[in-house]
């Protein structure tokens, strides 16, 4: 047996020219992979909804009147809370209702939370009262 000793010229041009093509194609292939990837969902894609819109109401048993409190949201806002079917009677002998739920409402809309919520001393039970009524209104907003 004879080895034969085969002598293999390259070209440095050829070379050169082969790996700017070769570096191309990587580029390429890594930028297709990127655009065409498919979307993840996770990754912010989607936000996923905490409400269904619309307007949702609790009832509040203050003596022997029903008293409604209707709150109304979007996808994932609390827009508005406001009473319902209070009439001058019962604002009169009930005269924190108002007060309580409008203070409410400006913590609640502004924090888009019912965490951290504070009331006044002078106003505790009828604002835990609405707070428990808000609560359950935003309980049938997220359930529907």
């Amino acid at each position: 047996m004879s080895a034969k000793t085969k002598i293999v010229v390259l070209h440095m041009k050829k070379i050169v020219f082969t790996g700017i093509v070769v570096g191309l194609i990587l580029i390429l292939a890594v930028l297709f992979l990127i655009f065409f990837k498919p979307k993840d969902k996770s990754a912010g894609e989607s936000v996923p909804t905490m409400y269904v819109p619309g307007v949702y109401t609790s009832s509040v048993r203050l003596g022997d009147a029903a008293l409604d409190v209707q709150v109304t949201v979007d996808e994932n806002h609390i827009n508005s809370i406001s009473l319902v079917n209070l009439d001058e009677t019962m604002e009169t002998m009930y005269p924190l209702v108002r007060p309580a739920l409008e203070e409410l409402t400006d913590q609640i809309t502004a924090a888009q939370s019912l965490e951290d919520v504070t009331f006044s001393q002078s106003s505790q039970y009828t604002s835990i009262v609405l707070l428990d009524a808000i609560e359950d209104a935003l309980k049938k907003a997220a359930s529907e």
